[in-house]
């Protein structure tokens, strides 16, 4: 049969994976994890809102009954585009790499956040995209709050008591107001020695506002709904340095600040995956700033069309020459993985298709609880609806009957209590 190797299980590979599972075709899905994570919903594990295991779901329990399917737990290490053939390294120890060969090749390897060439940063301030960096966060800012009962130094508890968010983009937003719902509401009456209403939770972002994927309306609501909750958004402000006892910011004109701060949280921009610029040195071809690999409009690499690119490592080209102005949300690699599998449907069928056409359902963001906005077409929703709209869309996307359960029923406990059941510090060794 007609192989199909598939190279990521997020929200493209995967949709590529379902959509084409019932086709007479040889599929091999390759990931370096052994789950699809639901990322929109990572933050909320950081935060102690839901557990891992409530975001992330097996890729061998979503296919064990599809025969042609074959999951491989590794990671693409060389890309021959002239033999058609991939190296993985599996993630098995002690096990030699594997070579997977194919016929068509879908690339979707994502992306994950950029520190914009200052690598140390991360080791203070971790991100909040992959599940195990979340944990990493989670213990971070419920160990600051366990250190802060200690401390006898006022200056001490008001650096612990210091929680910086870069980057106001929906996850900063989201994780923000998530950090001030645990000060001032989770954890109320927790502590003997501390107040934890009393922390300051700051939002750096660079640009001019929050949200700027936002129109500006709904954009100024969500700094209002951010202030109600005690986030101080800090707008127009660069970071220029982290380090253990804090972030140094810079405006306009301005001396930089350091402000003490224990826990610095990364949400600020991304770069592509190392899959995209293997595709590229393969084929010849150039990466952008951001490390994506630019490709056809109908998502195929140029000069290969038996390759098809998607997701955050890609920029889309038009018919004009141009970029098509994609954002790197997951409602786009949805649509480019089940445009993919009809691409591969349609060569087997010998029929043409289409470009690439992205349709825009909207951007929502939830800020804390009953508070959200939305732009949903032109239409502009904030408060509570646009909330309950935020929670339906979610729980719809979620992978698995059973997780988006076990999510109901934490928003609802959550919702009631106010209380947060996975608020757990848990350790790596």
């Amino acid at each position: 049969m007609h192989r199909v190797v598939i190279v990521g299980g997020g929200f493209g590979g995967l949709q590529a994976a379902l959509h084409l599972r019932d086709a007479p075709l040889d599929i091999t899905l390759v990931d370096r994890r052994n789950f699809h994570l639901f990322q929109p919903l990572v933050y909320q594990v950081a935060t102690g809102a839901l557990s891992p295991g409530e975001v992330a779901f097996p890729l061998r329990a979503l296919f064990k009954k599809d025969a042609n399917v074959r999951v491989v737990l590794g990671e693409v290490d060389e890309v021959d585009l002239s033999r058609r053939v991939l190296t993985v390294v599996t993630g098995v120890e002690n096990h030699d790499p594997m070579r997977v060969e194919y016929d068509t090749l879908i690339a979707a390897g994502g992306s994950h956040y950029s520190y914009f060439g200052h690598e140390e940063w991360r080791a203070f301030a971790p991100e909040v995209k992959s599940l195990e960096s979340a944990l990493l966060v989670r213990r971070r800012i419920l160990q600051a709050f366990e250190e802060a009962e200690l401390t006898s130094d006022p200056a001490d508890r008001a650096g612990l008591l210091t929680f910086a968010v870069v980057g106001a983009g929906p996850t900063g937003v989201e994780m923000a107001g998530q950090i001030a719902e645990i000060a001032r509401d989770t954890l109320r009456g927790n502590y003997r020695n501390t107040d934890p209403a009393q922390s300051r939770i700051l939002l750096i972002e660079m640009a001019d506002r929050v949200l700027t994927g936002f129109p500006e309306t709904l954009s100024a609501k969500a700094s209002d709904a951010l202030r109600s909750l005690g986030v101080t958004p800090l707008t127009g402000h660069a970071v220029t340095g982290i380090d253990p006892d804090g972030v140094t910011v810079e405006a306009d004109g301005a001396e930089p600040e350091k402000i003490p701060a224990r826990t610095v949280i990364w949400a600020a921009g991304v770069t592509a995956s190392e899959l995209a610029g293997k595709l590229a040195t393969a084929a010849g071809l150039e990466t952008d700033k951001a490390g994506r690999v630019t490709v056809e409009p109908d998502l195929t690499l140029p000069g290969h069309p038996e390759v098809i690119a998607l997701g955050d490592m890609v920029r889309v080209a038009d018919r004009e020459g141009g970029i098509q102005a994609l954002p790197g949300l997951a409602p786009v690699a949805m649509q480019e993985g089940r445009f993919a599998a009809k691409l591969v449907r349609a060569r087997l069928d010998h029929k043409p298709l289409p470009r690439f056409h992205y349709v825009d359902k909207g951007n929502l963001a939830t800020i804390g609880r009953a508070r959200a906005v939305g732009d949903l077409k032109g239409v502009h929703l904030t408060g509570l609806f646009a909330w309950l709209t935020w929670l339906f869309v979610h729980l719809f996307y979620l992978v698995g009957v059973q997780n988006r359960l076990l999510v109901f029923i934490r928003w609802v406990a959550s919702f009631v209590t106010r209380g947060r059941g996975a608020r757990l510090i848990t350790y790596a060794d």
